[in-house]
């Protein structure tokens, strides 16, 4: 299946940007502002982190449960990155769409490419950071890295953002608010 036949009222917008860059945050500030908005969450092979919660922060699983999950053709997108496999179940994702729902999908450009062929008037959003130092800052501060996946998060945010050039709109997060809103207007076109 190359494109998504199936008729839906809902709307998907794809959220995406390198580590650190505050997508997260974003997506929660959205889910506060508007009704009738799904956040997916995503499958993940990489160990849980302090505070993470399974099912909240992501669905956690080993490499071979989610080599079976690829099998079985359940995810809408999946893809490798810093070492760990990353996807968005499918299931969930189509019944938020057919019940009406605005679905957002907070993942990787990799993902954003598969999923854009899925649902060709998906809305794609890229999150950039006001200057790279800063995104450096962000990184480092959360404290939930160690040096090693730093190091991997800031080489990889020079590849995401070449490849921003490639969704529909970009968005520079230097201010939480700003960035929100203008999301929301997105959104909301």
């Amino acid at each position: 299946m190359s494109k998504d036949s199936r008729k839906s009222s809902g709307s998907m917008i794809i959220i995406s940007g390198p580590s650190g860059v505050g997508k997260s945050t974003i997506c929660k500030q959205i889910l506060k502002q508007m009704d009738n908005v799904y956040l997916s969450i995503s499958v993940t092979t990489r160990p849980k982190k302090k505070g993470e919660q399974d099912g909240v922060d992501y669905f956690f699983l080993t490499r071979e449960d989610f080599s079976k999950q690829i099998k079985a053709g359940n995810f809408l997108e999946y893809a490798e990155v810093f070492g760990n496999l990353y996807g968005t179940p499918k299931d969930k994702i189509n019944e938020m769409l057919e019940k009406g729902k605005i679905v957002l999908l907070e993942i990787d450009f990799q993902g954003a490419e598969q999923v854009k062929e899925l649902y060709p008037n998906a809305k794609t959003i890229f999150i950039l950071p006001p200057e790279h130092k800063e995104l450096e800052n962000r990184i480092t501060g959360r404290g939930r890295d160690d040096e090693k996946d730093i190091t991997n998060r800031l080489a990889g945010a020079g590849r995401e953002i070449a490849e921003s050039m490639y969704f529909d709109y970009k968005v520079v997060n230097d201010k939480l608010e700003k960035a929100v809103e203008e999301i929301l207007k997105i959104i909301n076109k």
